[in-house]
């Protein structure tokens, strides 16, 4: 049988292809990827397992979020992964070293292997013909203790690649592109692979660009083939004997397909507040901006740098605009220095920062209120950048350099610059000296974990009870994004190792109320909270599940939610339900009444519950879609409360 990309790269891990889609399926997990904004907890979860010595092949701890310190807090923490890493035996990044996304690339990553990440966007490996996934940390502690990764089994979306990319577009507008087309949830269930003769235009992190930007499209994962560009993108790293190709077989077929032609493609921009909210650049072209800023990890190869020096070069950016250089490893920043391209960048006004997340997270480079800043990020979801009514919008480097050299959003067509048509796709400089690797087994059970006093304990979250009694604390909207349940930034990800202290913050930018209502409830039973479409979107990190379970969470009531948070929410004793009558969301306002009788009898094997709701006769009916596996779960209180009963 012909197989795609995709199918034998999860038939290589064990999983049987004729499982239905949606069906849970356990895939083995080659490598895992933790970085400090998720990593304490997994650690913190790893030494709750009493795990020895982790039973992955490979596994790296990067330092790359939260490396602004403001006071002691980071650097403790970071003492503290460094300590675990030893201990656990993981490969450890250092802060400085750059984003774990591409330093991953450029030293760990391999054709075939599976990789899963405590970050979503782990998907950016799929670049090199790995079946990389994001997660919440649960999974990948679970996954470094030996287990499979539990995920619902996704369809195949072939999207065929045609054509070339002209002149002043690049990969960026090619994803989003596609967001454009389908949405932030429009990949829901998916493995999206590119495949067709449009590949042969595409350089390795052209195609990081647009498989770590997948996550926005809520897809699975995207995979892109192992062919003879990747091998060249390995011997640039001097790995070239980790090549393997991987290319799908002629007549494979896929679950749904699409055509996107190269050539037609325009430079395109995301509008506030969504990834998924765009437009072409003219239509917006005009606006002023007073922040371009370049560098992310869904930007992160040397040619994202180098065109923006050429498109600047014998120019200034104008003096209303802060340029934001943000170097994404420190491979990268030595090659740019060497060869000149960031003495141009910094001619042209830019401000250097360090090889790291930073403003893509809300670390710092906050814009005016007010104002629209342009970034070659990922997300722009309300207040994310650290600045609660901001206007950010995302775009390509084309793009965020010609509107900063203009002082407003401009169409890079429209600049009458020259830019080779052979610039390097990547540097082949090499540079390691940041990483350090695990240590021998004997050494790793006599190191002590380094805690500072900022790291708590997990709590303790008891079992599932028969019956519930729960007010309605918070009703929401569609497309809620894990930074609105709990902001990331430079007040808030510092706590990261502390869930009271953190737990403080759940929904500060949405509700200053929640948290005093949460906690009034918590003692009596606890709360619910109300949402529409594709709850959770966005972020990884399970403090946005946790931090509320902490409050006295019990029980989210959705039209859909995200897969990640979906599955966090799992591992931490939240019920997640679905409204079979997606109109019954307009009978649940805050401060409703809702009894659940008999519910962890529902739990234990019912797709199908009722609630009695205080002051009406008729019941509420809701939907219940989970793997026995995840009803233990729930029914134990937690994942951990799980493994203990087993």
């Amino acid at each position: 049988m012909s197989r795609n990309v995709a199918q034998k790269l999860l038939a290589e891990h064990s999983v049987d292809l004729s499982t239905p889609a949606g069906q849970e399926i356990a895939l083995p997990i080659d490598q895992t990827l933790t970085q400090d904004a998720t990593g304490t907890l997994v650690m913190l979860e790893l030494e709750a397992m009493e795990l020895d010595r982790l039973r992955t092949e490979l596994s790296v701890q990067y330092v790359d979020h939260n490396i602004v310190q403001n006071d002691s807090r980071n650097a403790e923490d970071h003492a503290f992964l460094q300590s675990a890493a030893k201990r656990f035996g993981l490969w450890y990044s250092r802060p400085g070293n750059g984003i774990s996304h591409v330093v991953h690339m450029q030293r760990f990553g391999k054709p075939g292997r599976s990789l899963l990440g405590s970050d979503s966007h782990t998907c950016a490996a799929g670049a090199l013909g790995m079946l990389a996934i994001g997660a919440g940390g649960t999974d990948v502690a679970a996954a470094m203790a030996g287990r499979p990764f539990h995920v619902p089994m996704p369809r195949i979306w072939g999207i065929r690649l045609e054509g070339r990319l002209p002149p002043f577009v690049s990969a960026k507008d090619a994803i989003l592109e596609l967001l454009r087309r389908h949405g932030v949830a429009g990949g829901l269930g998916f493995i999206l692979e590119y495949h067709g003769p449009g590949l042969d235009s595409l350089s390795t992190m052209d195609r990081h660009v647009v498989a770590n930007m997948g996550a926005e499209l809520g897809a699975t994962t995207s995979v892109f083939p192992s062919d003879g560009e990747v091998r060249r993108y390995l011997e640039t790293q001097r790995r070239e004997n980790d090549w393997t190709e991987i290319i799908a077989d002629e007549g494979a077929s896929y679950d749904r397909e699409e055509v996107l032609d190269l050539s037609t493609l325009e430079p395109m921009i995301a509008c506030p507040s969504s990834p998924g909210n765009v437009v072409k650049v003219q239509e917006v072209a005009g606006r002023p901006i007073s922040q371009a800023y370049i560098g992310s990890s869904a930007n992160p190869g040397y040619r994202d740098f180098a065109v923006a020096a050429f498109m600047l070069r014998d120019s200034r950016v104008r003096t209303s605009v802060s340029f934001d250089i943000n170097p994404t490893s420190r491979q990268l920043l030595y090659a740019l220095a060497t060869d000149g391209r960031l003495g141009e960048l910094i001619v042209a006004g830019a401000r250097l920062h360090q090889a790291g997340c930073n403003g893509c997270i809300g670390m710092g480079q906050a814009p005016a209120r007010g104002t629209i800043s342009l970034r070659t990020t990922p997300r722009n979801f309300p207040g994310r950048s650290g600045t609660l009514d901001d206007q950010v919008y995302l775009c390509s480097p084309e793009t965020a350099a010609a509107s900063a050299r203009r002082g407003q959003i401009t169409d890079p067509r429209e600049l009458n610059v020259d830019i080779p048509t052979d610039i390097r796709t990547e540097s082949d400089m090499i540079d390691s000296e940041l990483i350090e690797p695990p240590v021998e087994p004997e050494v790793a059970r006599t190191t002590e974990l380094v805690k500072g006093p900022n790291i708590s304990k997990l709590p303790e979250l008891e079992p599932l009870p028969e019956e519930l009694t729960l007010v309605v604390a918070l009703t929401l909207g569609d497309d809620v994004s894990t930074d609105e349940i709990l902001p990331a930034g430079s007040d808030v990800l510092p706590l990261r190792s502390n869930i009271p202290a953190i737990s403080e913050y759940v929904f500060s930018e949405v509700d200053s109320g929640y948290v005093s209502r949460a906690m009034e409830r918590r003692a009596r039973g606890g709360h619910v909270i109300v949402a529409g479409e594709n709850y959770g979107q966005g972020s990884s990190r399970e403090h946005a599940a946790l931090a509320p379970r902490y409050l006295g969470l019990r029980m989210v009531i959705a039209k859909s939610f995200a897969r990640i948070h979906r599955q966090n929410l799992v591992n931490f004793g939240v019920v997640p339900l679905n409204f079979v009558d997606p109109q019954d969301y307009e009978r649940l306002s805050k401060g409703v009444t809702l009894r659940i009788p008999g519910l962890c009898a529902a739990v234990s094997s019912r797709d199908a519950v009722e609630a009695d709701l205080r002051g009406d006769s008729r019941p509420l009916e809701l939907s219940l879609h989970l793997s026995e596996r995840q009803r233990r779960i729930l029914i134990a209180g937690s994942f951990f409360g799980h493994l203990t009963n087993c």
